[in-house]
């Protein structure tokens, strides 16, 4: 299994074995999570970004003009 499944897994096992509660949210917990989201994103784009660098290979978002298709 991946980490990735192993993590959804859990998360799965433990909704299931909670004690269901009424939750009321508020703007600080709505902040938290996006703030969690946030830095969810950025630490995947670092891990990859260092993946990346490792095997040699940077990721460019455009090395170079894209051709023009013509003649269709």
């Amino acid at each position: 299994m991946s980490i990735l499944e192993i993590a959804l897994a859990s998360q799965i096992w433990a909704r299931r074995h909670e004690k269901r509660q009424l939750v009321v949210l508020d703007d600080a917990d709505a902040l938290k999570a996006l703030l969690r989201i946030a830095f969810v994103v950025v630490a995947f784009t670092l891990l990859i970004s260092g993946l990346n660098l490792a095997a040699g290979r940077p990721q460019m978002l455009a090395e170079g003009s894209a051709p023009i298709v013509t003649g269709r």
